[in-house]
C-alpha cells in the first residue's frame, strides 16, 4: 500500500517545505482542494517542478468540463488528477481520456455517492485509474469513517486500485490496508505531526509490517 500526504490547509510555501521533508519517503503528495481553490493549479506547478521525482496529485475534485479541466492539471504537472464519483458519465470518460493521453491517472473520488458498491462496479468498468471512498472533514466529527465502504468496493473492484481517505491516522492505517486499500491517505494527522519526517516514517513502517 502506498502512502498519500493531503496538503489542504497550507499555502504553497508551507507546502513546499513540507515537502522538502519527506520527499525521499512519501509516495504521494497530494496537492489538496482548499490549496487549488486558493492558489490555482499554479501550487500544482510549483510542487512538481521543485520536486519533479515525486508523484502528484491535484485534488481538483472535477465535477464537469472533465477533459478540459484535467487537461489543466496534467499541464501543470499533474500526475494524478482527481474527478467526482456523482459527475456525469462523460465527465469522468473526458477527465479519464485527457489524463492518460498525457500518460497521466485519473482518480475518482467517491464522496457522497450513495451506493458505492453500484457506482465502483460502474467506474471500474471505466478503466479509472484509482476508486477513492472518502469520509468529508465536514462529517467526520459525526463519527464517520471510510472502512465500511472501502471494505465494501475492495471486494468488487477488479481493476482500479482502491484509495481511503477520511480521519485516517496511525492508529488505523494498518485497518486500511488490512481492507484492501492500495493507498492510504492522511491529512491532519500527519500534517499536524510535531516531526513530520518521523510522522511518516511510522506510518511507512506500518504499512510495511516492520512494527504494529
Amino acid at each position: 500500500m502506498k502512502l498519500q500526504i493531503a496538503l489542504d490547509l497550507v499555502d504553497v510555501d508551507t507546502a513546499l517545505a513540507m515537502v522538502e521533508k519527506i520527499a525521499d519517503i512519501i509516495d504521494i503528495v497530494e496537492v489538496g482542494t482548499p490549496m487549488i481553490v486558493k492558489d490555482g493549479v499554479a501550487a500544482v506547478r510549483a510542487m512538481k517542478e521543485r520536486f519533479p521525482q515525486v508523484t502528484v496529485l491535484a485534488d481538483v475534485k472535477i465535477a464537469d468540463g472533465g477533459f478540459i479541466e484535467s487537461g489543466y492539471a496534467v499541464d501543470a504537472g499533474a500526475d494524478i488528477v482527481t474527478v467526482l464519483a456523482i459527475a456525469s458519465d462523460p465527465t469522468i470518460q473526458g477527465a479519464r481520456d485527457a489524463a492518460h493521453q498525457a500518460g497521466k491517472e485519473i482518480y475518482v473520488d467517491m464522496l457522497s455517492v450513495p451506493d458505492v458498491v453500484a457506482r465502483a462496479k460502474e467506474l471500474d468498468a471505466m478503466g479509472v485509474d484509482y476508486i477513492g471512498v472518502h469520509t468529508a472533514s465536514d462529517v467526520q466529527s459525526l463519527g464517520r469513517t471510510p472502512y465500511e465502504e472501502l471494505e465494501q468496493i475492495a471486494k468488487v473492484v477488479k481493476n482500479a486500485k482502491v484509495a481511503a481517505a477520511g480521519g485516517i491516522n496511525l492508529d488505523t492505517i494498518g485497518k486500511v490496508k488490512a481492507l484492501g486499500a492500495d493507498v492510504g491517505i492522511v491529512g491532519s494527522a500527519l500534517t499536524k505531526a510535531p516531526d513530520l519526517r518521523r510522522a511518516v516514517e511510522s506510518y511507512q513502517a506500518v504499512i510495511k509490517g516492520e512494527t504494529k
